[in-house]
C-alpha cells in the first residue's frame, strides 16, 4: 500500500503540466516536520514560504512523509526504556489561498499510518554504504512494528497494531511584513484540533497553536541561475495531550535554517536544518526527553511555473530524537 502511493506521486509529477515560457524554480523551505512516532502528532509546522500566495490564488500541496523509525534505549538509573521500531507515513492535503493583499488563509488534511514496513533491508544497505552505525538494527526483527515506553515500571506507552486514518486537522494563517524584490517576511500562525486518535498515534488529543515568522532572500547569479537562503523561529503552546500526559510540555520552541541554488529553471538543490526544542520532560532518554536537530537534503523539480514536486530525505544529527532515515515528496500547483 505505501509503495502505490508513493508510485501515484511520482506519476503525478511526471504528468502534470509541460514547460511553457521561461521561469526560474523557486527555492523553498521542505514542507515537511520531525517524523517521529511521538512529535509528529503535535502541530509541529513546517517553516513556509517567506512569500505568501498573491491575493485570489490558490496553492494546492500534496505530500508524502514516510519515514523509517528505530531506536532501543535503555537507562538503568532512571528505569526507563524505550523502543520504537516500525515505519509511520503521513499524507498531506495543504491548500493556501490569497484571501487579500498581504493575507493568506490555509488549511491542512492529514493520514497517518504506523505499520511494520518494508524498508528496514534497504536502511540496512543505506547505513553500510555510508558507514553510517546501525544502532541495533540488524539485531532487531525485520518490518516489526513496536513502539514501547517503560518509565518506573509502568508501561506508559504501547503500539503495535498497523492502523491508518485522519490525523489532527489544522487551520493556518500569514501576514506579509516585508516583500520588496528579492527579500521577505512572513508572519505566520497555525492552530491545530485533536481529531486524529491518540491511542493509535494518529494525533496528539491536545489542540496546539503555532506563532513564528519566516523569511527569505533570493540572489541573482551572472550565469548560474539564482541562489537563496531561507529561515523561520517561532514558538507553539499546547493543551495537555493524551500521549504521555504526565510527561508533555506545553510550550516549545522550534526554527529553520537552509539554502538552495538553482542552475537551471527546471531545477533546484537545497538543504536544510530544523530544529526544535524537547516535547516531554522527567526523562533522561534522548528519543523522549533531548531537543531534535535533522538534516534534510534534497531539491525541487519546476515543471512549469506553477508546478514543482519536492524530494527531499533527511537524517537525525541529534541521534534518536527524529527518524533516522525520512523521505519527502511534495507536488504542489498553483491556481
Amino acid at each position: 500500500m505505501k509503495k502505490n502511493r508513493l508510485m501515484t506521486m511520482l506519476a503525478l509529477g511526471c504528468l502534470l503540466f509541460l514547460p511553457q515560457g521561461a521561469w526560474a524554480a523557486e527555492i523553498t523551505p521542505f514542507y515537511t516536520q520531525n517524523q517521529s512516532p511521538l512529535v509528529q502528532i503535535f502541530g509541529l509546522p513546517a517553516a513556509g514560504n517567506g512569500v505568501i500566495v498573491p491575493a485570489g490564488h490558490l496553492d494546492a500541496t500534496l505530500a508524502q512523509d514516510m519515514a523509517s523509525n528505530y531506536a532501543k534505549t535503555i537507562d538503568v538509573p532512571t528505569r526507563e526504556r524505550i523502543l520504537l521500531d516500525g515505519e509511520s507515513e503521513r499524507t498531506t492535503i495543504a491548500l493556501r489561498y490569497g484571501a487579500a493583499q498581504g493575507v493568506e488563509v490555509g488549511l491542512d488534511v492529514q493520514l497517518i499510518g504506523h505499520g511494520g514496513g518494508i524498508f528496514d533491508g534497504f536502511i540496512e544497505g543505506w547505513h553500510d554504504f555510508f558507514g553510517l552505525p546501525q544502532g541495533g538494527r540488524k539485531e532487531a526483527p525485520r518490518n516489526r512494528l513496536l513502539y514501547s515506553y517503560e518509565k518506573d515500571g509502568v508501561e506508559r506507552l504501547r503500539l503495535d497494531d498497523s492502523s491508518f486514518g485522519i490525523g489532527d486537522v489544522r487551520l493556518s494563517g500569514a501576514l506579509q511584513l516585508y516583500g520588496d524584490g528579492p527579500g521577505a517576511v512572513a508572519l505566520r500562525t497555525c492552530l491545530k484540533f485533536p481529531t486524529g486518535s491518540s491511542a493509535k498515534l494518529h494525533g496528539s488529543g491536545s489542540t496546539d497553536l503555532a506563532l513564528w515568522v519566516t523569511g527569505s532572500r533570493d540572489n541573482l547569479l551572472e550565469k548560474w541561475g539564482h541562489w537563496t537562503v531561507f529561515g523561520a523561529a517561532g514558538g507553539m503552546v499546547m493543551t495537555d495531550g493524551r500521549v504521555l500526559k504526565e510527561q508533555q510540555n506545553n510550550l516549545v520552541g522550534f526554527g529553520t535554517v537552509g539554502i538552495g541554488w538553482s542552475p537551471a529553471q527546471v531545477i533546484a538543490f537545497k538543504t536544510q536544518l530544523s530544529a526544535h526544542t524537547p516535547f516531554y520532560g522527567d526523562s533522561s532518554l534522548p528519543e523522549i526527553g533531548d531537543a531534535a536537530v535533522q538534516l534534510i537534503i534534497g531539491g525541487t523539480i519546476a515543471f512549469s511555473a506553477k508546478t514543482s514536486l519536492d524530494i527531499g530525505v533527511s537524517e537525525d544529527l541529534a541521534v534518536y530524537t527524529s527518524p533516522d532515515v525520512a523521505l519527502h515528496l511534495a507536488l504542489t500547483r498553483r491556481f
